[in-house]
């Protein structure tokens, strides 16, 4: 435990029989429970495990916190309906198995996915093993041990002392970042990151593709954990989902760790353009649920006015270049028609953009 909060560390793994064992041996003693989600490894990542385990002496077993008696009080009603349709959720979830013979005292609990899902569907699995068991802090450390675990206290330590809902690190504030980072892995993650203030509406944060973070219990009910991006696209779309559910976040240096033994998985030229489509999606979604539907917002307005009249001045523009490259002069209706369509589209924006940002200022700590 830390400061007398129960602490889990929920551990992706797929192929990471090299790794995944440095990763168990290093865990912080304050982390009650360490979920590892084997995501239809290959290789012998899951025996690696199940081996380390039963070389584990056991732990006492976590107290659920129970409702109270919700079955006859009608008061409870919605509590009893969310509690029945969190059970019913499993479906959605990658199927899995617990490969633990005594997962109530083990501290190493081993859940094999019994098909490849992604990392995103591992760690959902692991989100949700946490929140049926009630962990007041869930973090998140890779299974290749590109997380420093002496780290760890300083993302999870906000959760527990100042009511954050979601903390991650940030390597690319670190002095050497630059210096580590493999040169495609620090473009990509920079125009991802660009994208990703965009659509989640969090526009402080940097690092968007790091996966060492913590998340609160209150920020796990929150959410739709079964809904998370099941791939490399997940950090992207947990903070778009976060901020729909107002959620505060809170980013922590932490140092990039690289040419340990790890073997990425990610084909950059590939991650971008999917993460970018998600993200485009996700940005209208995060519109129409947060500023819509839940509380309405001009800002709601001021972004789809841009973006109409944008698509509006658009044949103006093409008509403007084609009879200027055929030496011919634009008639002032054309010019006129294109300049008035062009700056009330990014008048707009930036005034939806400056709403944006004032309105989401009080869900980014420092």
């Amino acid at each position: 435990m830390l400061l007398n909060k129960t602490v889990a560390v929920v551990v992706p793994a797929y192929d990471e029989e090299k790794q995944i064992r440095l990763v168990l041996e290093t865990m912080p003693d304050f982390v009650d429970r360490i979920i590892v989600v084997n995501d239809c490894s290959k290789d012998n990542t899951a025996a690696i495990v199940l081996d380390y385990i039963r070389q584990q002496r056991s732990v006492a077993s976590l107290a659920r916190q129970d409702s109270g008696n919700i079955d006859n009080n009608h008061y409870d009603r919605a509590v009893k309906l969310l509690k029945e349709k969190r059970e019913l959720d499993m479906q959605y979830y990658t199927p899995s198995e617990i490969a633990n013979l005594y997962p109530d005292t083990d501290r190493i609990i081993l859940i094999n996915h019994l098909k490849n899902g992604g990392v995103g569907a591992a760690i959902a699995r692991g989100y949700k093993w946490c929140l049926d068991h009630n962990i007041d802090c869930t973090a998140v450390m890779a299974g290749d041990g590109q997380m420093d675990p002496s780290e760890l206290e300083k993302i999870c330590t906000p959760v527990l002392t100042e009511n954050i809902d979601y903390v991650k690190g940030n390597r690319l504030i670190h002095a050497g970042a630059r210096l580590i980072m493999p040169k495609t892995r620090f473009f990509g993650n920079s125009i991802l990151s660009i994208l990703t203030k965009i659509a989640s509406g969090y526009w402080h944060v940097s690092d968007t593709q790091t996966g060492f973070t913590a998340i609160s219990l209150s920020a796990l009910n929150a959410i739709q954990i079964h809904n998370i991006y099941p791939r490399y696209g997940m950090p992207n779309d947990m903070l778009v989902k976060l901020n729909i559910a107002f959620c505060t976040i809170k980013e922590i240096e932490i140092k990039p760790v690289y040419d340990i033994g790890e073997t990425s998985k990610m084909q950059v030229r590939k991650v971008i353009p999917r993460i970018a489509w998600l993200l485009f999606k996700s940005f209208f979604k995060r519109l129409w649920l947060k500023y819509l539907f839940r509380d309405f917002h001009p800002l709601f307005l001021l972004y789809h006015f841009a973006i109409v009249v944008g698509i509006l001045s658009l044949p103006y523009a093409i008509k403007i270049l084609t009879v200027t490259l055929s030496g011919e002069t634009v008639s002032a209706t054309t010019m006129l028609a294109f300049f008035f369509l062009f700056t009330s589209s990014f008048q707009s924006l930036l005034f939806a953009m400056w709403m944006d940002i004032q309105d989401n200022e009080r869900l980014y700590k420092s």
